[in-house]
């Protein structure tokens, strides 16, 4: 069958199409800007990719159309394919009927970690020798890759609450009907298409009422959304972790954690994780791969093989003694976590946050009276302006002179660069490419002759 996927070039849309290829299936997609690296990732499988979205596209005549949620009425393509009447779905539909029907599918949703605590999560199961396969929004270095189909029973997969696509405004997670359930933790997001929390615990109601009772719910515990959802309805077995009576995490030295379940220490992890957040998902992992029949002692051991995923607090590199960082944190619950993560590493060492406010939640400015209090923890603060429908300098005044905004990007490299000096940790922070930056810091850290 051959397979033309709308808006290709997005993380999940773009595991869609290697899972596609790998089942069988000739795929091709277009989207409106296509560039690596997942343009290169696609092509090293074989996809052809067609650079924007022209009604031309039309005269391949693929068997099936797969629509992406950036994709939307107006779009001169989609109108080409309603007018002829062209069979379509959504990725999400796609993947579960075509795919997650006969696998064990284990989910991990939630506002933050899911990507984290879902690369942990197949690490278990691939260590354990089982081979998952998985689509994850991100790419772990145990893999390399992002997304996968293998002959095993067990599926992965990052559960979004983003909506579907332009004809199916439910969460794309409802879609996947898994018999493991991680709900890593629920605050406000998405605020393009969500209205308020409610709306978005609706959506986790509609999720847990798609587990079997057979299943298991894995719950964190400390969060009072979560319990919320669960109080509105729930068929299914539950196991809470971060309270008594569930999973736990005590911290026993550097990087080193015990684990307990009802009260019972079952090992120790030791890793090079960073964080609070992090101990959280792990212990969800655990207890998702103990469902799947992985003993925890076997678990906790695998994790200490664990790599953490790509733009996680990753070393970008070092120049003129200057550490750079790049994380894809872009929530003020992220943001607060990943500077508490590496505070815990340097210690005094100067912490430079830079910020871009990339996400549409961020740039509406729904949730940036809460930027101040998360970016607190470190030493001096940038910020990006460019885009942005609200006015950083006023919300980031609480800060003092340690905050700074610039809305041209070199002249946000060129303040950064010039206030770095030699021991300092560049902490870079959004969920896009932000241009280049990161790079670009350590080109100036290093044209300014070694350490100063």
């Amino acid at each position: 069958m051959h397979i033309h996927i709308l808006g290709i070039c997005g993380t999940f849309m773009g595991g869609i199409a290697v899972i596609a290829s790998q089942s069988g299936h000739r795929v091709t997609g277009c989207d409106a800007n296509v560039y690596p690296p997942m343009s290169t990732q696609l092509a090293a499988a074989g996809i052809e990719l067609v650079e924007g979205y022209g009604e031309g596209q039309l005269r391949m005549r693929p068997d099936l159309w797969v629509i992406g949620n950036v994709v939307s009425r107006g779009n001169p393509l989609l109108e080409a394919i309603l007018d002829h009447g062209d069979r379509y779905v959504s990725g999400p539909q796609w993947l579960a009927e075509n795919i997650l029907s006969c696998k064990w599918v284990l989910a991990v949703a939630g506002t933050h970690g899911k990507t984290s605590t879902s690369a942990m999560l197949a690490w278990i199961l691939e260590d354990a020798g089982h081979q998952p396969g998985f689509l994850i929004g991100g790419v772990p270095r145990n893999f390399g890759i992002s997304a996968r189909l293998t002959d095993s029973r067990y599926f992965v997969i990052e559960a979004d609450e983003y909506d579907t696509a332009f004809f199916d405004k439910r969460s794309k997670f409802v879609h996947y009907r898994p018999k493991t359930a991680v709900l890593n933790n629920l605050e406000f997001d998405h605020a393009d298409i969500f209205h308020d929390l409610a709306a978005i615990e609706l959506q986790f109601h509609h999720f847990l009422g798609t587990i079997p009772r057979t299943g298991l719910v894995i719950s964190n515990g400390l969060e009072p959304a979560l319990e919320r959802v669960l109080e509105h309805g729930c068929w299914t077995r539950v196991e809470r972790f971060g309270v008594a009576g569930g999973w736990q995490a005590a911290e026993t030295g550097d990087q080193r954690f015990a684990i307990s379940f009802n009260g019972v220490v079952l090992g120790e992890v030791k890793w090079n994780l960073l964080g609070d957040h992090n101990r959280l998902n792990a212990l969800a992992a655990i207890a998702a791969a103990r469902h799947a029949g992985i003993p925890p002692g076997q678990a906790i051991d695998a994790l200490g093989r664990y790599q953490n995923v790509r733009r996680r607090l990753e070393v970008s590199g070092a120049a003129g003694g200057v550490t750079v960082y790049d994380d894809f944190a872009h929530h003020p619950t992220a943001i607060a976590s990943t500077i508490a993560g590496l505070r815990s590493k340097v210690g005094g060492g100067r912490i430079l946050a830079v910020l871009e406010p990339r996400s549409n939640t961020m740039k509406l400015g729904v949730m940036k009276d809460q930027l101040p209090g998360s970016l607190a923890g470190a030493d001096r603060v940038y910020c990006y302006t460019q885009e942005l429908g609200w006015d950083p300098r006023v919300t980031l005044a609480p800060l003092g002179t340690k905050a700074s905004c610039e809305d041209d990007l070199e002249a946000l490299v060129s303040a950064v660069s010039t206030e770095a000096r030699a021991g300092d940790h560049v902490l870079v922070m959004s969920n896009g490419s932000f241009g280049g930056i990161h790079a670009r810091l350590l080109e100036r850290l290093a044209a300014r002759g070694g350490p100063c």
